[in-house]
């Protein structure tokens, strides 16, 4: 299928929010479309380039519905998205207003697998950071039981390089995600440990 591409410098995960301020007319007229439409875009992390400007990206992004939307008292307009699949990018076109359009293939949806009891206490922490994030998490649809989900959210909020979130999104064993989690919180916890 060929969706609006929006390139930035962060990674959008499935279930995952993502505020955006836009206010280049080629993602105003996106966004414009995608509502009109009820369409997705596709969110990619940059490798290399700006988001204003051209840039090039990872080939594994994630689908991004919009869920509201309202307009600044700058006039800009703001937007919440949702992730939803992930998907790999085939081809890319830019358009004339420098729109990028892209030939993608959803990769498979991974089964719901349930979160191990040694992983449980995982949960208990992400439920209150996400309660302490407020607004942006509260009316996420939460699932605290599901492996991937947990991972995915731990991923999307932790202090790591945008890069290391990428390597999240790439990998497809949510207990594997689970497992690099935890590598990542030993190493908050004791800067010492080894990151993933």
């Amino acid at each position: 299928m060929k969706i609006p591409l929006f390139p930035l410098h962060t990674v959008l995960f499935p279930g995952g929010p993502l505020p955006l301020r836009i206010f280049e007319q080629r993602y105003l007229d996106m966004i414009s479309s995608c509502l009109k439409n009820d369409s997705r875009f596709g969110v990619l992390l940059i490798r290399e380039g700006t988001e204003t400007g051209d840039a090039t990206t990872h080939c594994v992004g994630t689908l991004a519905r919009i869920a509201d939307w309202y307009q600044g008292s700058d006039g800009l307009l703001g937007i919440t998205a949702i992730g939803e699949e992930r998907f790999r990018l085939l081809q890319s076109e830019r358009q004339d207003n420098g729109l990028q359009l892209g030939e993608v293939k959803r990769l498979d949806t991974e089964p719901s697998q349930e979160l191990a009891g040694d992983d449980k206490p995982l949960a208990h922490i992400l439920a209150g950071v996400l309660n302490d994030l407020g607004k942006l998490y509260e009316s996420l649809d939460k699932n605290y039981d599901d492996a991937g989900w947990v991972a995915d959210r731990f991923a999307e909020i932790l202090p790591i390089s945008p890069e290391q979130k990428q390597n999240f999104l790439v990998t497809e064993d949510p207990l594997k995600r689970l497992k690099m989690i935890r590598k990542v919180l030993a190493s908050v916890r004791d800067p010492g440990a080894a990151g993933c």
